[in-house]
């Protein structure tokens, strides 16, 4: 298991996430983030927009998974 923060991977905020995989981690943050959207948290709303505006621009948005992925895979396991 490896942790990475909210703001890691791209977010707003401090609360951890644990998960064996980076796709599991990017799921986590994923859901996190759709829950604070729906609580109109300002600024997770925020940085679900920038996230959108880097999904326009397709090698923007890989070479950024990339990096978050290269930085889950350097953490050490807890």
């Amino acid at each position: 298991m490896k942790t990475m923060t909210c703001k890691q991977l791209g977010g707003a905020c401090d609360k951890a996430f644990q998960a064996a995989s980076f796709d599991d981690i990017a799921q986590l943050s994923k859901e996190h983030g759709m829950e604070m959207f729906q609580q109109h948290d300002e600024a997770h709303v925020k940085a679900m927009q920038d996230m959108q505006e880097l999904m326009q621009k397709p090698e923007a948005m890989q070479a950024w998974f990339e990096n978050k992925k290269k930085a889950f895979d350097e953490l050490p396991e807890d």
